[in-house]
């Protein structure tokens, strides 16, 4: 990386990712890296101009506060320290400095130049796959999902038709996403994309699973079958790409972090995949991918596409999955994305989707009483995705949805909005 750098060692702050935040800001790169590095890894990395020791609740590990080898502090680096009482450099403070302490440090101590941008950091990423892939071969799982979609642009950019993509549609994604993905890739950017309709085989394995923990093992574990199958049938791969970004990291936890969540693309790899790993976007946040993605020229609906669990649809169709509630649950989604883009909403609300319970309530169609099933509508905004409020919608844009639910979709009589935050509830409802 060309990028001048500031190093923060984490000594055990919960917030590593708000001060990395806040100088990559100010246009300067920033990365966490655990307390116990050496001077050697240090010095391996490029364009250190200056390390942060960041401190907190977390820095007591088994009884003993951890700290940093001694001789960092003369390797020649500009050191400073937020909340570590022993530290042996001269400027500390007890909490993340106020933004002209730390920009003095960051360019006035640390000498570091604001060269941090999309624009660099897609041409330095396409430099180094380059020089890691050579004239070989990289496969990538293609979902549609924001990440996988940037990380398929970024690899088109640098090796073209070196790169073969497979996207499995396993008959629970949102309406028309499978097409927009060939749409894009295949037609678009001719990207080398082989596409798997198992839409039948998931739904035979799934049908009368209505545990949600088991349906999400058996939609997982039978992607990496269909995945691995594909793999099998070709000659001459050596990497495999991947989506990991920065958070999978972070969340996914270091020496002196708690641990979040594991993600299945940080060390989740079955092992026997011998493939070296692709990872250009492991440096990013979330609203940075995005960023890049249109620095990419990606289309904005695929670069702000709403977040979308794993198993899709899968979990919004509650219980067992029946193709009738499938059904509704994906055109019912569908009238929602539409009517919220319509009203302003979707830039607004972080995430917005439907479910459909596997229960039935009585009601009249035709004059005639009928007993058919529900649509919930669920809009929730979040910073951290931790906690989450409830997206207050205007009754006019909820009654013009009802509508055309009611009217559009099968097999649906009525149409309720969640009003529940998390906590208690979840963000999904399985």
């Amino acid at each position: 990386m060309k990028q001048d750098m500031i190093v923060i060692l984490d000594l055990g702050s919960t917030e590593n990712t708000v001060l990395a935040r806040a100088i990559r800001d100010m246009g300067v790169y920033s990365e966490i890296h655990p307390h116990d590095i050496t001077v050697k890894e240090l010095q391996a990395l490029q364009n250190v101009k200056g390390i942060i020791l960041n401190g907190g609740e977390n820095r007591i590990v088994d009884g003993e506060a951890v700290d940093v080898a001694p001789e960092l502090y003369g390797c020649g680096y500009p050191v400073i320290s937020i909340d570590h009482p022993t530290a042996k450099c001269e400027k500390r403070y007890d909490r993340i400095p106020e933004e002209p302490v730390l920009k003095s440090f960051v360019f006035d101590e640390c000498g570091a130049e604001a060269n941090w941008n999309m624009k660099n950091f897609v041409a330095d990423q396409i430099e180094l796959v380059k020089q890691q892939v050579g004239g070989r071969k990289v496969l990538l799982a293609l979902s549609g999902g924001v990440d996988s979609s940037v990380v398929a642009a970024l690899l088109l950019k640098a090796i073209g038709q070196q790169l073969v993509c497979v996207h499995v549609n396993h008959g629970l994604m949102r309406k028309n996403e499978s097409e927009n993905v060939v749409s894009v890739f295949r037609d678009q950017l001719s990207a080398n994309l082989i596409y798997v309709d198992a839409t039948e085989r998931f739904l035979t394995k799934l049908a009368n699973v209505s545990d949600p923990e088991v349906k999400r093992k058996i939609i997982g574990g039978e992607f990496i079958n269909v995945f691995q199958e594909e793999a099998r049938k070709l000659e001459g791969i050596d990497f495999l790409g991947q989506g990991t970004i920065y958070p999978d990291i972070i969340e996914s936890g270091t020496k002196t972090a708690k641990m979040v969540k594991s993600h299945h693309n940080v060390g989740g790899l079955p092992e026997d995949m011998k493939f070296e790993l692709v990872e250009p976007l492991k440096q990013l946040f979330k609203d940075e991918v995005r960023a890049c993605g249109i620095e990419l020229g990606l289309p904005d609906y695929m670069v702000y596409r709403q977040p979308f669990p794993g198993p899709g649809l899968g979990v919004r169709c509650l219980g067992a999955i029946t193709r009738e509630r499938l059904e509704a649950v994906r055109e019912s989604d569908a009238i929602l994305r539409e009517e919220f883009e319509k009203a302003g909403l979707d830039k607004k609300v972080w995430q917005y989707f439907t479910v459909v319970p596997d229960f039935k309530s009585v009601g009249m169609r035709n004059h005639a009483r009928c007993f058919d099933y529900m649509v919930i509508i669920r809009a929730i905004n979040t910073v951290d995705a931790m906690t989450a409020s409830i997206e207050k919608v205007d009754w006019d844009v909820l009654e013009v949805i009802t509508n055309r639910i009611l009217n559009e979709v099968d097999h649906v009589n009525r149409v309720c909005y969640d009003m529940s935050p998390k906590p208690p509830a979840t963000i999904e409802f399985e």
